[in-house]
């Protein structure tokens, strides 16, 4: 089961230098990279690591006495970045950040087997495919070095509206992972739009920074 979040989005803009003194841009370059960050077992926040699966011990919230549910995954995904300008180039550089939380995670005794925890790893997949088609979409678009910061925050709100209806979706069609048919077809689906946007280049693994002359404009992220 996944349990669904309000969105919270604020936007944190500090212009070094006003956008009028800037030269004109002429050339808008966006890079996306993960947030690889290595796990910390004290953190309550688990990144995704397309290596790294869900364990039952990263459950640490006490489950409710009632209810149906024998177990809930909290997971969800923000950005942060800053954007640098170079001459006519300005490259904005965002971090994705995917992550399951820990401390309002949680499981039943009777719900510990194999098949509900790849349930809830599914949740947690489609949690990044969802982040991924919201990078894609922001690779391909048209900004404008006026309003480039509010363009990505509206795409922001919509892929967080098209995450929640997506586990919606999940949870209905498997019956909560009641139905191994309805699993099964939704692994096969998830792992083919994962595959299909790395073979797109959804990520960018390795790039090369502006050099170290470069003057920042702004810096930038969310929060939930």
């Amino acid at each position: 089961m996944f349990l669904f979040l309000q969105l919270i989005c604020c936007c944190f803009l500090h212009p070094v230098t006003p956008l009028k003194d800037m030269p004109p841009t002429t050339v808008i370059k966006v890079v996306f990279s993960p947030d690889r960050r290595p796990e910390n077992p004290n953190s309550d926040s688990l990144f995704y690591q397309p290596h790294r699966k869900l364990r039952w011990s990263d459950f640490k919230a006490t489950a409710p006495l009632r209810g149906p549910s024998g177990a809930v995954s909290y997971t969800s995904f923000a950005y942060e970045g800053s954007s640098l300008q170079r001459k006519d180039t300005l490259q904005i550089n965002l971090t994705l950040q995917v992550f399951f939380v820990k401390s309002a995670s949680w499981v039943k005794s009777f719900a510990k087997d194999e098949f509900a925890l790849e349930h809830e790893q599914l949740h947690f997949d489609i949690t990044w495919l969802v982040a991924l088609r919201f990078q894609q979409r922001i690779k391909n678009m048209e900004l404008t070095a006026d309003d480039f910061d509010s363009i990505i925050q509206y795409q922001y709100i919509e892929a967080f509206r098209e995450m929640n209806k997506l586990q919606e979706a999940y949870d209905r069609d498997t019956n909560h992972g009641q139905d191994p048919a309805a699993q099964k077809n939704w692994k096969r689906s998830i792992g083919e739009a994962l595959a299909a946007l790395t073979l797109e280049g959804a990520l960018t693994p390795h790039f090369t920074p502006l050099s170290a002359d470069s003057r920042t404009v702004s810096t930038f992220k969310t929060a939930w």
